[in-house]
């Protein structure tokens, strides 16, 4: 099992992750008949998308020496009604070094083929930017 949902009443949950026993609670957002207190779960896919491209684009960069401490990605997420989905993601991610061309090109593919960006569906819109330096 992969992790584990317990509903805490009113609009929330706690979500843990089974092997390590991690734990974060989401809530229902404003717009959608909650307190907006915590991550809604559709802020959790989005957010999801950009912690996946760092962590493949992590990945890759330690097999090629290349340290990205200090990458950071702002997320905005786009809701859309009838019916209620995720419309738009755009990830600005921000590497805080310089690069040459071809280590740009390796690192900006490996973000573009991430699993999570590979499992969203094609109706949503994902805009990304890379920013270097």
């Amino acid at each position: 099992m992969t992790s584990k949902v317990v509903y805490l009443g009113d609009l929330r949950t706690e979500c843990t992750h089974e092997q390590s026993g991690n734990a974060f609670i989401t809530d229902a957002p404003l717009d959608n008949n909650g307190k907006g207190l915590a991550f809604s779960p559709t802020d959790t896919v989005a957010t999801g998308l950009a912690s996946c491209m760092i962590t493949v684009m992590g990945i890759k960069a330690r097999d090629m020496d290349v340290d990205m401490t200090g990458t950071t990605a702002d997320v905005i997420k786009t809701m859309a009604s009838n019916p209620r989905r995720i419309s738009k993601i755009e990830v600005v991610m921000r590497l805080p070094f310089e690069a040459d061309k071809k280590t740009k090109t390796i690192l900006e593919h490996t973000a573009n083929t991430c699993p999570v960006l590979n499992s969203l569906h094609p109706d949503i819109d994902k805009v990304i930017t890379f920013n270097w330096g």
